[in-house]
C-alpha cells in the first residue's frame, strides 16, 4: 500500500490523498487548494496523478477545501463512484455549483486585467455546467453502514461532528497476497463535543493506520456559551448606540450556527427587537438543506427542535433571508439598528464588501469577526485594526467597532484531538498529521507521541508517497 499526500500536507487546505493498493486508487478528499491566486490556479487546474485513473473517491466532508476540485477531477476523466453521507451530496449539489460560478466569474475578472496587458486569457478550472456533470457521480451512504469499494476493501463512515454530514472514514482492507488486513482511518475534518446542533464526534477504537488532521493543533477553544454570551453583548451594544452589525461569515456551517443561536437568544428575550438579515444565496441554500437532514442533529436540538415555538431553528420573527441582489442592495439604505450576517467568511468576496465599505467608517456600528482570517484577507486587516483599509480599490478609514470571537470554530482543539485519538487501544502502528500549519502539526504529533504514546507519528511533506 502506498498513500500520496497531494493536499493540506503542511497545511491546512486542498486535502487530498492518493490511496494506491493492489492495482487500484482510492483518492480521499478532492479539495481546491486556497492561496494566492496564481499558485492556487496552478496546483487546482493540475494534478500530479491521472484523474481517469483512480477508482473511486471518498469525501469526508462537503467543505470547499475538501469536495471542491471534484469537478475538475472528472472534467480530467474520473469516472469512479463518489461516495459521501446523504447531507454531504445535498451540500456539494449547492456548493459546486456556486463554486463554479465563482471560477467563471474570476476568470472573467483575471481576463479584463490579461486584455489590458495584451496578454492571452486563461479557461476557468471548471465551470459551473462541469460542476452539473461531476454530481451525477455521487452516490450517497449513511454513517456506519459498511460500503464495499471494490473486493478486499470496504469503506464506512462515522458521525465526524465537523458539519451537517461530515464524516471519518473507515477503511477496512482485508488480506491479500500475504499481506495482513488492516484498518486505515482518516478523521477528514474533526469536530468538536459539546457544541449546539451537531452530534459529538464517534470515538473509534481501533487502527492500524490514522490519517488525523491538525488545524488547531496547537490552541484550546473558549466555552462557545462564552462566545454566545458576548455575542448577544456585542448586539445589544451595538444597538443602543444605534448602529449596524457587519458579520462576515462563511455560508456553510458558521452561519447555520449563529442563526441557531440568535433563534435561541430571540426565544429567551436576549435580544433587542432589531431586524437580523442573511444575505447570501448560498446561506439560504444551505440552511434549507440542513432543514431537510434534521436527523443529523444532537440530542439536544432535536428537543429544542420540537418545543421552538415556529418549529424552526433557523428562523424566527426578527429573521429575514436574502436572495434577490436588488433585496441586498436596498440593506445599503438601511436606517437604524440591524444585524447583517453575509458571505464571504474572510471578506475577500461577496456581498459582504458592499456592507462592509457602507457601514465601517461609521463609529456607531461594529464588525464582528466569528472565524479564522488568513493572513493578507480584508477580514484580517479588519482583525488587526488597520486604519485604512481597500475595498473594491478604493480606501476607507476603519471607524467601526471591530469584535472578534473565536469560540466558534467547529474543528477540534488540541484537547479536543487528543482526548478523540486516545480511544484507540492501543494507538496506531502508524500516525500521519495533516491538515495543519507547520507548527500546528509539530505540536500535535509531539503530543501523541509523548502524551499517548503513538509509536511511529509522521507529518508528511506535500506530494511525498509513503509505503505502508
Amino acid at each position: 500500500m502506498q498513500i500520496s499526500f497531494h493536499g493540506a500536507a503542511e497545511t491546512v487546505t486542498g486535502s487530498q490523498h492518493l490511496i494506491t493498493v493492489d492495482g487500484k486508487r482510492l483518492l480521499l478528499d478532492c479539495g481546491l487548494y486556497q492561496g494566492k491566486r496564481e499558485e492556487a490556479r496552478r496546483r487546482n487546474r493540475d494534478f500530479l496523478f491521472d484523474a481517469s485513473g483512480v477508482d473511486a473517491v471518498v469525501l469526508s466532508h462537503a467543505h470547499i477545501d475538501h469536495s471542491g476540485n471534484v469537478p475538475n477531477l472528472v472534467k480530467q476523466g474520473f469516472r469512479g463512484k463518489i461516495i459521501c453521507t446523504t447531507a454531504t451530496a445535498d451540500l456539494c449539489g449547492a456548493m459546486l455549483l456556486d463554486s463554479g460560478h465563482i471560477q467563471e466569474e474570476d476568470v472573467e475578472y483575471v481576463n479584463r486585467q490579461r486584455l489590458k496587458h495584451g496578454e492571452a486569457p486563461v479557461e476557468p478550472i471548471y465551470t459551473r455546467a462541469d460542476a452539473a456533470e461531476a454530481l451525477k457521480y455521487f452516490e450517497a451512504i449513511e454513517y456506519e453502514r459498511p460500503y464495499r469499494l471494490w473486493p478486499g476493501v470496504t469503506c464506512t463512515l462515522y458521525d465526524a461532528g465537523h458539519m451537517l454530514g461530515s464524516a471519518i472514514v473507515g477503511l477496512d482492507f482485508e488480506s491479500v497476497k500475504g499481506e495482513p488486513a488492516r484498518r486505515l482511518v482518516f478523521t477528514g475534518d474533526l469536530g468538536r463535543a459539546h457544541v449546539p446542533l451537531l452530534c459529538d464526534p464517534t470515538l473509534l477504537t481501533a487502527a492500524d493506520i490514522l490519517l488525523i488532521e491538525s488545524t488547531y493543533g496547537t490552541r484550546t477553544h473558549p466555552p462557545i456559551t462564552e462566545s454566545a454570551e458576548a455575542l448577544k453583548e456585542t448586539i445589544r451594544r451595538t444597538s443602543r448606540r444605534g448602529g449596524k452589525v457587519i458579520i462576515p461569515s462563511f455560508a456553510v456551517e458558521r452561519t447555520q450556527l449563529l442563526v441557531y443561536l440568535l433563534n435561541k437568544l430571540y426565544d429567551q428575550g436576549g435580544l433587542p427587537e432589531i431586524p437580523i438579515y442573511v444575505d447570501s444565496p448560498l446561506a439560504v441554500n444551505v440552511t434549507d438543506i440542513f432543514r431537510q437532514h434534521t436527523a443529523y442533529f444532537d440530542a439536544e436540538t432535536q428537543d429544542y427542535l420540537r418545543q421552538d415555538p415556529d418549529h424552526d431553528i433557523f428562523g424566527f420573527k426578527q429573521l429575514r433571508y436574502i436572495r434577490d441582489v436588488e433585496q441586498s442592495k436596498r440593506l445599503h439604505s438601511l436606517k437604524g439598528p440591524c444585524v447583517i450576517i453575509s458571505a464571504s467568511g474572510m471578506a475577500e468576496a461577496g456581498r459582504v464588501q458592499h456592507h462592509l465599505k457602507n457601514n465601517i467608517e461609521d463609529p456607531r456600528n461594529t464588525v464582528l469577526i466569528v472565524g479564522w482570517q488568513a493572513p493578507n484577507t480584508l477580514g484580517r486587516r479588519l482583525v488587526e485594526r488597520a486604519p485604512v483599509v481597500r475595498i473594491y480599490g478604493k480606501e476607507y478609514s476603519l471607524e467601526a467597532e471591530v469584535v472578534t470571537l473565536n469560540g466558534f470554530s467547529n474543528h477540534a482543539d488540541q484537547p479536543g484531538l487528543l482526548g478523540w485519538a486516545q480511544a484507540f487501544k492501543p494507538p496506531p502502528a502508524r500516525t500521519f498529521v495533516v491538515h495543519g500549519d507547520p507548527d500546528a502539526a509539530a505540536e500535535l504529533a509531539t503530543r501523541l507521541r509523548r502524551d499517548l504514546g503513538f509509536p511511529e507519528v509522521m507529518i508528511p511533506a506535500l506530494h511525498q508517497t509513503v509505503e505502508i
